[in-house]
């Protein structure tokens, strides 16, 4: 008997892979909101004037396996050469067991920022080791957690300067021999601050007319200096020197402390991470202890929990932006977490030895291929160096060039005489060969002796990596149990739904991250011929043409490499565009006061002036104060920066009117992109009058956060604004770089365009309309036991809501604080905490989450409002509950049990799993302790045993 199917519908695995509730469990849940359908849920949560009028049609989704096949088409346009470039990128050997148990671990990938470090200890070792790692190298007391890449952390460092400097000098020095992109992003950073950037010989440097000066060691043409000398002068004259280092060269080169270098900056990226055409990497920052306060981005410190225990947190978070707003320093709010912990990772798996010895094998091939050169008569400089030399040709540099592309090598072009090759830790001696054929040298590499051509005076005489951690058994095995004991300490999205409002904590589904370790991918230098990367152009250009049709813009810019980095690059567009106009004076922005604190900060860095607006008693844009500033600042006015849907979660209809009025007076209107996943195929901030936006592809796109990092933020623009979109040395433009690489991080682009191509037009709009649902659900299931701050007309959410937990504080003495640990207890991260609105919690489950763990978390929830229920009737006590000890580890379960509640009510709440109950590895940290007792580097081992005194 045969079977004949009669009602055949397709599965479509494409929108059950990202989207969790399933038709039956949409339906219940639809139920619960009181909408008779999804579409008319959307149309009475989305204002009929903003939703678009075509559909997306960007082609019928991909299954996995046609996504993979079509990838490797793609990938396979792009030629992997051997890249003996430099310039700050270099090939590397990733271990496997960190690729495989980092890079490609979800435990790892999907990690949020540890804002909540009792749920993130595993995650905050790492990256403790990584600034370990850092200051050891760099010789300087103290180091940050990451930054975005070498030339942003250049910048940052400029300006740190600034700050710190008790020069009064306006200008800022930079060493010629800097990277060409360092130098590029250095002066783009200062333009708008009235900075002037003198480029020049070291020798040049007149110390006193300036606040601080920029060093790169080694050079970017492979010179070797020692800067004490002019670090002395540029401190006799109250000034600051910043170097720009190699990690790998400090290894067997004096360390910029050594040289008396206040701030150290550079990438991290040889220790293990991918080239990937230029990102993601690490960039690093240390400085001495007496700057720790003026560092940008974050700092992993030691504290002690509520015990006595030893744990680690984020250091001095009132940095943040969010707080200071217009007076941060920086407007950084990401990092590249996950890329910085592979990099620490690459430490401990090598130790001290094992890196010395990469160091050695790289420095003794330079010397074999300069020495196969030099017999040849060749004039190769410098004659001390690293890895890095410059062999002048003469008129035959193009052709040299051409011959070792032949050979499978690509090398850099200097001037339009000199060819210069950097030799890293991959180079195997078939490669020097090939060099040496292209010079039209017939050469073995086992024929010619290497040396050592360090300079004797900076021969490094300190030791690095003492601590026991870089001193492991090394053995597989027990990095392999290191990395999962670390990874265990940490609630990732692997284990549970991580609720975040406006940070969009999505699946990263496993399709869409497998293309990123493809070597076509990972192994192409930023700086290669375009014919070198087709694949990578492809894949660039349908993904912009996918955003735009998104987003209605005209033109996109893939550069920057985080959402603030976004913020800026929109802005400095923005700033271009008036400037071309004859419009300098243009410097006034409005922005809201719920706005994201990284818009005033990008502001301020910009060089503009920010006007704060007023919020209306619903969470809107108070429209009379708005169009009373504009006409007030009219003359000045440069831009507005908007969040849309607002940072409140609601769909304002005023938006039109917004922009009309930015317009009016001669502004541009800045969408902040960070809600798009409650808009994507729905209305398009284009179309509402947006002139510019970033998009967050780490958010609504599908990248992982990674712990706090990786991200992209590219712009898009109307097309009056595309000739400024930023530019860079490689690629040209008229504008300068905001990012070090043409693309930014290149490689994880992948990861967005692959989720758009599975998803297909109808899937993604699909995605955005269960990002509502859910979030009304919860809305819905939580109504009664808590207040929801602000709904639409028809009463309805966007993609997020915010619940007041205010009250809570004078019923029953419970914080905001209580509440979140207390949802740790459930296997649950915490909403976002206090923002907009001081007090509350603003929730944003996204479309991945099934109804049941919708559920779940809105059980935990529910059982907590009873918990606070109970104080306030007096049944329980105010400080001995368990909202007050929470969050609780398994050493509170075995311990002397005092409390007034069972060990079954504070261990296993509603929402907590039995058999997989997630155990937090410390109690309550105190973060207070942290700040007065900053130690941001591994402690003594001795020190492990001790409680905190």
């Amino acid at each position: 008997m045969s079977y004949t199917p009669t009602d055949y519908q397709p599965y479509d695995f494409a929108n059950r892979r990202h989207i969790g509730p399933s038709p039956a469990e949409m339906t219940e849940m639809l139920g619960v909101v009181g909408a008779e359908s999804l579409e008319a849920l959307i149309a009475e949560t989305v204002p009929e004037a903003i939703r678009q009028a075509a559909p997306l049609s960007i082609g019928a989704p991909l299954s996995e396996r046609e996504l993979l096949w079509h990838m490797r088409q793609v990938a396979g346009k792009n030629k992997v050469l051997t890249s003996l470039i430099g310039q700050g990128y270099h090939g590397t050997v990733t271990p496997p067991a960190i690729q495989r148990n980092i890079l490609e671990n979800p435990a790892w990938y999907t990690a949020y920022t540890p804002y909540q470090p009792e749920i993130s200890q595993g995650r905050l070792e790492a990256l403790l080791n990584f600034q370990t790692m850092i200051s050891d190298l760099t010789g300087l007391e103290i180091a940050n957690a990451s930054l975005l890449d070498e030339a942003t952390a250049c910048a940052e460092a400029m300006t740190m300067a600034q700050r710190i400097a008790k020069s009064k000098a306006g200008a800022f020095f930079v060493d010629e021999n800097c990277h060409p992109q360092n130098i590029a992003v250095v002066q783009t950073r200062a333009r708008p601050l009235g900075i002037e950037v003198i480029v020049g010989a070291p020798e040049e440097l007149v110390a006193d007319k300036v606040f601080g000066a920029l060093f790169q060691y080694p050079g970017t043409y492979g010179h070797l200096t020692d800067f004490t000398p002019l670090i002395e002068a540029l401190h006799a004259a109250r000034a600051v020197a910043v170097m720009s280092a190699d990690p790998m060269a400090l290894t067997l080169l004096k360390e910029p402390g050594a040289m008396g270098a206040d701030i150290a900056v550079g990438s991290a990226q040889r220790f293990g991470v991918p080239v990937g055409y230029g990102g993601p990497h690490a960039a690093y920052m240390a400085t001495r202890a007496a700057h720790a306060r003026s560092m940008p981005g974050r700092l992993v410190g030691v504290s002690v929990d509520s015990l006595g225990n030893r744990a680690y947190r984020l250091a001095l978070q009132t940095r943040e932006q969010h707080i200071r707003r217009e007076k941060a320093t920086s407007n950084v709010c990401t990092a590249q977490a996950l890329l910085a912990v592979m990099a620490s990772m690459y430490a401990v798996f090598h130790g001290p030895e094992g890196l010395r010895a990469i160091a050695q094998r790289i420095h003794r091939k330079t010397v074999r291929l300069a020495r196969g050169l030099e017999a040849a008569g060749f004039k190769v400089e410098p004659k001390q160096f690293f890895d890095t030399i410059t062999v002048d040709v003469g008129l035959l540099q193009q052709g040299v060039l051409q011959s070792a592309v032949r050979e499978g090598v690509n090398l850099r072009a200097v001037g339009e005489t000199k060819v210069g090759i950097t030799i890293d830790e991959a180079t195997r001696p078939a490669t020097i060969e090939a060099v040496w054929r292209a010079f039209g040298l017939v050469l073995k590499a086992e024929d010619i002796v290497s040396e050592y051509r360090l300079p004797e005076a900076l021969v490094r005489e300190s030791s690095y990596l003492d601590h026991p951690i870089f001193h492991m058994n090394r053995a597989e095995t027990e990095m392999m149990r290191y990395m999962r004991r670390l990874a265990d300490r940490d609630l990732a999205l692997d284990r549970a739904m991580i609720p975040l409002g406006s940070c969009t904590m999505k699946l990263n589904a496993a399709a869409e991250m497998m293309p990123i370790s493809w070597p076509e991918f990972s192994q192409l230098h930023p700086f290669v011929p375009a014919d070198q990367a087709q694949g990578y152009g492809e894949l660039i250009d349908n993904l912009s043409d996918i955003l735009c049709q998104v987003t209605g813009y005209a033109a996109f810019s893939m550069q920057p490499n985080s959402g603030a980095q976004g913020e800026y690059a929109g802005l400095l567009t923005i700033d271009a565009w008036h400037r071309s106009r004859g419009e300098h004076h243009r410097k006034t922005c409005l922005i809201p006061v719920s706005a994201h604190g990284t818009n005033p900060a990008s502001a301020h860095m910009a060089g503009w002036q920010v006007v704060p607006v007023k919020a209306a008693a619903n969470g809107d844009i108070d429209l009379d104060d708005f169009r009373e500033k504009a006409e007030k600042y009219s003359d000045t006015l440069a831009a507005c920066m908007i969040t849309y849907p607002s940072t409140h979660g609601v769909f304002e209809e005023t938006v039109r009117q917004v922009c009309e009025i930015t317009h009016a007076h001669g502004g541009q209107v800045y969408i902040d992109g960070a809600n798009m996943n409650a808009m994507v195929g729905i209305s398009r901030p284009g179309d509402l009058g947006g002139d510019v936006s970033h998009l967050n592809l780490h958010k609504t796109f599908a990248i992982p956060h990674g712990g706090g990092g990786p991200g992209m933020g590219p712009i898009g623009v109307k097309a009056h604004l595309e000739p400024f979109l930023p530019g860079h040395p490689h690629t040209g433009g008229i504008e300068g770089p905001v990012s070090a690489a043409p693309y930014g991080s290149a490689s994880i682009l992948a990861i967005s365009w692959a989720y758009c191509l599975m998803m297909g037009g109808e899937g993604l709009t699909q995605a955005t309309r269960v990002a509502i649902l859910n979030a009304n659900y919860i809305a819905a299931r939580l109504a009664g036991a808590y207040e929801v701050l602000y709904r639409g007309k028809s009463g309805r959410v966007a993609h997020e809501c915010i619940i007041d937990t205010r009250p809570f504080a004078e019923s029953a003495g419970v914080t905001v604080d209580d509440i979140a640990k207390r949802l740790i207890d459930c296997g649950f991260h915490a909403p976002t905490m206090s923002f907009p609105v001081p007090g509350t919690l603003m929730i944003e489950p996204t479309e991945s989450e099934t109804k049941a763990e919708l559920d779940r978390f809105c059980d935990a929830m529910l059982a907590i409002r009873a918990e606070i229920a109970e104080i306030e009737a007096g049944r329980a006590d105010p400080q001995n509950n368990p909202l007050k000890h929470a969050p609780h580890t398994m050493e509170d379960l075995v311990r002397d049990w005092d409390r007034p509640y069972s060990r079954e009510q504070g261990c296993f709440p509603p929402g907590a799993f039995r058999v997989d109950k997630y155990w937090p590895p410390v109690n309550r940290v105190d973060n207070v302790w942290g700040d007065r007792n900053l130690h941001c580097i591994c402690p003594p081992v001795g020190d492990y045993a001790e409680a905190a005194e």
